[in-house]
């Protein structure tokens, strides 16, 4: 098992920049395929982003692509998530998850969750 926890969201304006930190627990974090995904006010949790479990591939949906950066640093146990040019429509909930196995981006194939960081962008 692995405990996730976020930290890095907070308030910022539209074309600025936040970078979210997800810390995790245990000697074996190199075992786990990381992903972020985020849920808005009344909408389903939507997939950001997901990297392999040595950091070498990266997957991210199109609305995000070109914009955000999913990386990892297995020696610190920690997967980040580099935001630029951020949009009033980025505005949620941003979690971090952890799956034993080869990335998806399927939010039910994620066993482990923080509890989430709040990132809102005004316009």
């Amino acid at each position: 098992q692995v405990q996730l926890v976020e930290s890095g969201g907070g308030l910022v304006q539209a074309g600025g920049s936040l970078r979210l930190s997800c810390a995790a627990s245990g000697r074996t974090f190199s075992s786990y395929s990381m992903a972020w995904f985020r849920q808005a006010p009344g909408k389903e949790r939507e997939f950001v982003a997901a990297v392999s479990r040595s950091g070498g591939t990266t997957y991210y949906p199109g609305s995000v692509k070109g914009r955000f950066t999913i990386s990892r640093d297995n020696a610190k146990n920690t997967v980040y998530l580099q935001m630029n040019s951020l949009k009033p429509e980025d505005t949620a909930v941003y979690y971090c998850a952890a799956r034993l196995g080869v990335y998806h981006n399927l939010d039910s194939e994620y066993a482990f969750w923080g509890q989430g960081t709040q990132v809102t962008v005004s316009s």
